[in-house]
């Protein structure tokens, strides 16, 4: 069985973001870039699911510029087999970026597609759903835990009103939730080893795609700062003001 996993670079979790001067962009320079965090946790389960010899092959593919290499050769260094870039020239929306994937799964013909349920720069939800559309393949979004077996998925997702466990035929398209699986640290003999593994880089006209872009950014800024708070001598001054000011009773 062939896994395809999405690997998208971020900015790093732990880095302070702050818009560009112009205010149309983030400011990138000297900005820390990662994996986003649900991807790693979709290429853990993959790495995972091939070390119980129910895969063969994985394949981590990421759509952006240059840069996107150095994510692509963390996914190497985990675990992944071989690595696909798709170059892009621009900012692409979640249903554009859908459309290339599914170039990507015609070509490579994988029994199952991987990829974290949102990116944590943009939080859109969207590319999981919408690529599983396109193809018409099934889906299980918001995965806490996948088995398979028998040319099936059986997977566990946490909703509102508790666990829900459906199981889906392969091909099929499964997003990662937090709780699916701790990703391992990158070993000394994994980043030794991903520099000999292929990473193929593909132009995006070479896929016979042009994408319309239906969504544009247009700025970027900081959130309002809140109001200092204020503290209250007792019950009684907490109520006029929840009423008087607030008008929330």
């Amino acid at each position: 069985m062939k896994i395809l996993v999405t690997v998208k670079r971020v900015p790093d979790p732990y880095a302070k973001v702050v818009p560009n001067t112009a205010g149309t962009d983030i400011a990138r320079e000297g900005l820390q870039w990662a994996i986003n965090p649900f991807d790693e946790i979709a290429l853990e389960e993959a790495i995972r699911i091939k070390e119980a010899g129910k895969a063969n092959e994985i394949v981590a593919v990421s759509i952006g510029g240059d840069e996107c290499q150095e994510q692509l050769r963390t996914a190497l260094a985990m675990g992944a087999d071989r690595a696909v870039l798709i170059q892009i020239t621009e900012w692409l929306d979640p249903t554009s970026i859908a459309h290339v994937l599914t170039r990507i799964y015609q070509r490579e013909q994988p029994q199952l597609i991987l990829m974290g349920k949102q990116a944590i720069d943009t939080d859109d939800n969207q590319v999981g759903q919408m690529l599983a559309a396109l193809l018409d393949l099934p889906q299980a979004t918001f995965a806490s835990k996948i088995h398979i077996e028998n040319g099936t998925a059986t997977v566990e997702r946490e909703t509102d009103a508790g666990i829900e466990t459906i199981r889906v035929p392969l091909p099929a398209i499964i997003t990662a939730d937090l709780r699916l699986n701790q990703p391992r640290y990158v070993a000394l003999t994994g980043i030794v080893r991903a520099r000999s593994k292929p990473l193929e880089v593909l132009p995006l006209a070479e896929l016979g795609i042009a994408p319309q872009v239906r969504v544009r950014l247009l700025a970027v800024e900081r959130p309002p700062a809140r109001q200092a708070g204020k503290r209250v001598a007792d019950v009684r001054e907490l109520v006029r003001l929840l009423k008087e000011e607030a008008r929330v009773i």
